[in-house]
């Protein structure tokens, strides 16, 4: 595997592996942070974590698109109170203002469109 100070072409392309990257707690779990707003020599219009869900809480953000696609694991995801089963291989669209948690134990590629911050994040009893 390429060490992390190869994996830059001189246009910007970018390869980066899991498990060379930061890990964190986050508000829905553990995230390995694949490219985030840190990396904004490469202009990303999103960020990419792949993240281990244990029951996140219920919250949206007013700015920002978040994909979910399911690795590995079983669960449901409420999209404004409505339960939907998900496991390995479900895609999970979920658009600005979209109030949003799960339940279960998932491992999740989750892609925010444009980058999240953090004042992008509102629990549901906020308001």
């Amino acid at each position: 595997m390429d060490s992390p100070d190869h994996n830059l072409s001189a246009k910007g392309a970018l390869v980066r592996h899991e498990g060379h990257t930061p890990r964190e707690r986050s508000a829905c779990g553990w995230r390995d942070r694949l490219i985030s707003r840190e990396d904004a020599q490469f202009s990303p219009a999103a960020w990419a974590h792949a993240v281990d869900i244990d029951g996140a809480k219920p919250h949206y953000h007013k700015r920002s698109t978040e994909l979910y696609y399911v690795l590995d694991g079983a669960g449901t995801v409420m999209l404004d109170g409505i339960e939907h089963d998900v496991a390995t291989g479900s895609l999970i669209h979920i658009p600005p203002n979209v109030v949003h948690s799960t339940r279960g134990r998932m491992r999740v590629l989750v892609v925010g469109i444009p980058d999240i911050d953090d004042d992008d994040y509102y629990e549901a009893s906020e308001e």
